[in-house]
């Protein structure tokens, strides 16, 4: 006779449990709150020209003197167009890569690896070198472009065959097809590196001239992702859990991706249009999310819409400090601090795995 094996049912965490852990993640978006805060403070009052806090606070709501105009032109000519683009452009990143880390099934993903920054350089590269766009407005629609159309072709290469679309087939057909796109993107600039000096300072991640235009522009394109993504948050909690529970639990994981992937090209192709190619914001804030709050992609989403501006903040507030006279581009610093994160990242996931 056959012993009877005993059946393990998964308890939902009992009253305390979900308390706790809803205070927890209650305090981490008031800590990123507070965060974003302090590096909106910074971006406004830290410079070539520092400005004292009351001094910034004054001249913001209209307090002015006669002796304040070197201070007034560096706070609402120079620091808060730049500070806006840096709170649109980590917002989009931000999110952008929580979900195409969601997405991908990935911890090590975002933006870039699903090809959508090597679009919009590849667009830029062709706007000025063959339509003679010169004015950053005026490429902010051809990064645009560049985005989704590279996200339409990564979709059809990572979806074609009898197996459809999977989270390594779209990683693979990003990475591939975004090296293509930066290899002819290089030969294309390399031709002719005199033309290409207008947009040199847009390829490193440089927040500084970002004007009202570029920002107004992108915004409504990045809340709309925003917006997106929250709301395709919860089945993107099944889907990444899986093909198969997302189907158990009436999630489409096809509708789902689809959605995902227009959330990344809004929210991605937006910051890059403003800021350029800038590495490892999405990663960094992604990966730091769901560590303090776990895996819910609600969650993850709403603490990287906060993460994502502060990271950016802070790096170009660096930027401007750590080489005066001159300033170093926040893409430079993204890139210093996310390459020691991504090797650290990586060898803790192999340790764990092995």
């Amino acid at each position: 006779m056959a012993t009877p094996t005993a059946t393990v049912v998964a308890r939902p965490p009992s009253g305390p449990r979900r308390s706790r852990r809803l205070r927890t993640r209650l305090l981490v978006v008031v800590a990123a709150l507070v965060l974003l805060a302090l590096a909106l403070v910074l971006g406004l009052a830290v410079g070539a020209r520092p400005v004292a806090f009351d001094d910034v606070v004054r001249i913001l709501f209209g307090g002015r003197t006669a002796g304040d105009s070197a201070d007034v032109a560096a706070v609402i000519d120079l620091r808060l167009p730049r500070t806006v683009a840096a709170l649109v452009a980590g917002a989009g990143l931000g999110v952008a890569g929580a979900v195409a880390q969601a997405v991908t099934r990935n911890p090590l993903a975002d933006p870039g690896i699903l090809g959508v920054t090597s679009g919009s350089a590849f667009a830029v590269a062709l706007a000025v070198g063959f339509a003679g766009v010169t004015a950053a407005s005026g490429w902010v629609w051809f990064s645009f472009a560049g985005a989704a159309v590279a996200t339409v072709v990564v979709a059809l290469i990572g979806g074609s065959g009898r197996s459809g679309a999977s989270p390594a087939r779209l990683s693979l057909a990003g990475i591939a097809f975004g090296a293509v796109l930066s290899g002819i993107t290089s030969a294309i600039v390399l031709a002719d590196p005199r033309r290409f000096d207008a947009v040199r300072a847009w390829e490193v991640g440089s927040l500084a001239d970002r004007g009202w235009a570029s920002v107004g522009t992108v915004a409504p394109f990045v809340v709309a992702g925003l917006v997106v993504a929250l709301i395709a948050s919860r089945p993107l909690d099944a889907v990444s859990l899986g093909d198969d529970h997302a189907a158990s639990v009436g999630v489409s994981v096809t509708r789902t991706r689809i959605a995902s992937l227009i959330v990344i090209t809004l929210l991605a192709g937006g910051a890059t249009a403003i800021i350029g190619p800038v590495a490892f914001v999405g990663l960094i804030v992604a990966h730091a999310a769901r560590g303090l709050v776990g895996p819910s992609q609600p969650w993850i989403i709403a603490v990287s819409t906060l993460f994502g501006p502060a990271l950016l903040l802070l790096a170009d507030v660096l930027g401007r400090v750590a080489a005066p006279p001159g300033e170093l581009a926040a893409g430079l610093v993204t890139a210093a601090l996310g390459a020691p994160v991504l090797i650290a990242i990586a060898r803790r996931r192999r340790v764990g795995g092995a």
